[in-house]
């Protein structure tokens, strides 16, 4: 563009080119470089679009896609039969799924869900009706209970085999009743089947092939009571209405805990008279609903010894003593270490009552187990403590909490021959000096559930190849805090089963609805030793938790 004149003086491009011949020379070469470039890339596209295989496989491609399509279809709706089991009328059901697994509902109870095996199948066995004669029948027979376990499964066997039957003749049915609507082709209907049996077939290998026999030892139990109470806003309701809420947790637990015992006593793991039960709660943040769960958890699950990790109380003060005083209603030993939110008064009033133990770098041996704790050395409620820590941060206390424990444990290992076997600290950040000094340790504070394996720093003298990390969620829902979320916090506490060597053999993970909610999940699972220890890492210091 000569100098001088603009762009607008121009007006269109047309004229721009024609006023510039040198603009014009330079686009008509840049198109033809374009031409010579995309032209190869149209070429073979439109030779590919017009090749005879790319035809056949994009028939084939859509006679798959129909095929698979009706075979959704006819296992959705008819992909289910009706039998008896015992006194119950069962429906026995496949769904598409992309997990696979196998679900047994009890309806109003829950359900059980077990990772039995992979796939695109899901199995669901529902036991919807109860039939009044056959069970009459059962009860008024002296061996009616006896014959109808014995023929339960038997029952279960034939109901399975019927709907793998039914299931095969459906998809085929579904996939051959889609081609003929879309292609009106007897040959495109004919492959349609063809490929329904391959999808069959297929489908039957990858559940056989991966199915897990011994996933029934480590069911998830969930269940939802319908009529739970609300929280409402009338002052003058809710004292009453707390107060039947914590007795529908409480039965709704008691319930549930009966149900998990009778089905996962089956061919699963099963505690013998020499397994020690253990109680982990954390967090308990004063909620009054908990002590309840607590309470029927120790009875239903024949609890030897509860271990407390801390937060019991949220401001530490005297009158939050009442609330400690729920200690002694368990009348199982009670072990206690102070958390974040504990202050000395707190501890005190725990040691008063007759059933509790705190410890404050001490080791106690009850029923055969040693158990060794320290408290957190944080009292976040009072913000003065912080001016008394010297130049040291509130995570250095933390850790060094952690290395004060490790020389107590070490030192009791040497003194007694014998190992520490449990560990009691509020915040898992203190765990870190005490791996591969024991074998297990128990913590929370962070108000989430978890479990980790963690391995010792390389050369250090230790005495376990690796310490298990088991955090506890918040017992108590976090107090008034498991509020501030969408959903409220769900009270959190575990059994832990130590068989006669000591070590955890399994544990059972409890989750109950937070306040005004009355959703139950048990979960069991079976310990084995890592084939890998994980990392050396422990989690870093947190107070966000509580």
């Amino acid at each position: 563009m000569p100098a001088g004149r603009t762009r607008a003086e121009y007006g269109t491009i047309d004229q721009v080119l024609r006023v510039d011949p040198l603009s014009s020379r330079w686009l008509a070469h840049a198109r033809r470089g374009a031409t010579r470039a995309v032209a190869p890339a149209v070429r073979a596209t439109g030779w590919v679009a017009r090749h005879p295989r790319t035809h056949r496989y994009a028939r084939r491609l859509g006679v798959f896609a129909v095929a698979l399509a009706g075979v959704a279809l006819g296992v959705l709706l008819a992909g289910r039969v009706k039998a008896d089991v015992g006194p119950f009328r069962a429906e026995f059901a496949v769904v598409p799924s992309l997990t696979g697994g196998t679900e047994v509902a009890i309806p109003p109870l829950g359900s059980l869900h077990l990772a039995s095996h992979s796939g695109p199948a899901h199995f669901v066995v529902r036991l919807e009706d109860l039939d009044q004669k056959r069970t009459t029948a059962l009860v008024r027979d002296p061996n009616g209970l006896s014959r109808a376990s014995d023929d339960a499964v038997t029952d279960v066997d034939r109901g399975v085999h019927r709907l793998a039957l039914q299931v095969a003749g459906v998809s085929v049915l579904g996939a051959m009743l889609a081609g003929a609507l879309v292609y009106r082709n007897m040959r495109r209907t004919a492959e349609c089947g063809g490929l329904a049996i391959v999808i069959v077939v297929v489908t039957a290998g990858i559940t056989a092939g991966t199915f897990r026999q011994n996933s029934i030892e480590e069911p998830r139990y969930e269940g939802l009571l319908t009529n739970a109470p609300a929280v409402v806003g009338d002052a003058r309701k809710i004292a009453g209405q707390y107060e039947e809420y914590r007795a529908e947790l409480q039965r709704l637990v008691q319930n549930v805990s009966r149900i998990y015992g009778t089905v996962s006593a089956l061919p699963v793991y099963s505690p013998d008279a020499s397994t020690i039960r253990v109680l982990h709660i954390s967090d308990m943040h004063l909620n009054p609903a908990a002590w309840s769960v607590v309470q029927t958890v120790v009875q239903q699950f024949n609890i030897d010894v509860v271990v407390d990790t801390g937060d019991i109380t949220d401001w530490g003060s005297i009158p939050e003593d009442s609330y400690v005083a729920n200690i002694a209603s368990l009348k199982v030993p009670y072990i206690f270490v102070r958390g974040n939110h504990d202050s000395a008064l707190t501890a005190a009033a725990v040691a008063r009552q007759p059933n509790a133990k705190v410890l404050d770098n001490a080791v106690i041996t009850v029923d055969g187990l040693t158990i060794a704790g320290i408290g957190d050395p944080r009292f976040t409620p009072d913000k003065s403590t912080d001016q008394h820590a010297g130049s040291k941060t509130p995570d250095q206390l933390v850790l060094e909490s952690g290395r004060k424990l490790a020389d107590t444990v070490v030192r009791q290992s040497a003194e007694t021959h014998k190992p520490v076997d449990i560990v009691m600290v509020h915040d898992p950040a203190s765990t870190q000096p005490l791996v591969g000094r024991c074998p297990l340790v128990l913590a929370g504070h962070l108000h989430a559930r978890d479990v980790s394996v963690l391995e010792p720093d390389k050369g250090a003298q230790v005495q376990f190849p690796y310490t298990r990390l088991m955090v506890e969620g918040s017992t108590g829902g976090a107090g008034l805090r498991g509020l501030e979320s969408t959903e409220p916090l769900p009270l959190a506490l575990s059994v832990l089963y130590f068989d006669k060597t000591h070590t955890v053999a399994a544990y059972d993970d409890i989750k109950v609805g937070g306040t005004g909610q009355t959703q139950v999940a048990l979960e069991r699972h079976i310990v084995k030793p890592p084939t890998k220890p994980g990392p050396s890492a422990s989690p870093s210091p947190s107070v966000s938790g509580s």
